[in-house]
């Protein structure tokens, strides 16, 4: 059984723009490279190192603008864009107050706010505690925009890697299973259940679409979507053929 690499994204820091990719490596054990790499902490969020839950940063459910953000890694900078900010390059741990000021108008002014930005640990900053991998159905992505009557970013669901030829909502079925791409060679874990970010438009930063209540009212759940772990490294790129073991 085998389906197509469609689509690879990162997102350098946690909630904060997003980057497509061509082609990337992967290691055991360990996040997609730069993926969650930085997270704005926000005031009164825990301070100690390692992982923490998403609730204690900076994200698009609480600021849906956030989802509008893009981002281009060159180097020790990244570089933001959103269509209502000019455009920003930062370097991580040297121009964190610049970032703040730049999120300051396009974040809810009765949200937390930015306290730091702080470096992930080696396993990255998503929304589980362990070094994932997501992976995601284009056609699931078309199901639920028929059920909602308009097209879908893929970027609303924040997703790692995007498989296409399977049948809708069949990724639900590998959690247990490998995947092979290329020599690489991951696990999947979980489903992953979703939040109000993927209300947003990645266009606009508006919330437009009930994603929460179409996938509730269509397939009695709030799952879009599955976690892996990578158990054999190596090159993966855009076209790779995806095998079922």
């Amino acid at each position: 059984m085998t389906w197509s690499l469609d689509q690879i994204w990162r997102y350098p820091i946690k909630g904060i723009g997003a980057e497509r990719l061509r082609a990337v490596d992967l290691a055991p054990d360990l996040p997609l490279p730069l993926d969650r790499a930085w997270a704005v902490l926000e005031d009164g969020g825990e301070a100690h190192d390692g992982w923490r839950s998403c609730r204690n940063f900076l994200r698009g459910a609480k600021g849906p603008s956030l989802m509008a953000i893009t981002a281009h890694v060159d180097g020790d900078l990244i570089h933001l864009s959103h269509p209502d900010r000019p455009d920003i390059s930062v370097a991580p741990g040297a121009d964190d107050q610049a970032l703040f000021d730049w999120l300051a108008p396009i974040y809810p002014a009765d949200r937390r706010r930015p306290a730091a930005l702080v470096k992930s640990p080696p396993e990255g900053m998503s929304d589980v505690p362990f070094a994932s991998i997501s992976v995601l159905n284009l056609a699931s992505l078309r199901a639920l925009g028929q059920k909602l009557g308009q097209d879908l970013d893929p970027r609303r669901f924040r997703g790692n890697l995007w498989l296409d030829g399977l049948p809708p909502w069949a990724e639900f079925d590998l959690v247990g299973k490998t995947l092979q791409i290329g020599s690489t060679r991951l696990k999947i874990i979980d489903r992953i259940t979703r939040c109000r970010a993927t209300e947003a438009n990645p266009a606009t930063g508006q919330r437009d679409a009930n994603t929460l209540q179409a996938l509730s009212d269509g397939w009695n759940h709030q799952d879009f979507g599955v976690c892996a772990k990578v158990r054999q490294g190596g090159p993966i790129k855009v076209g790779d053929t995806v095998t079922l073991l």
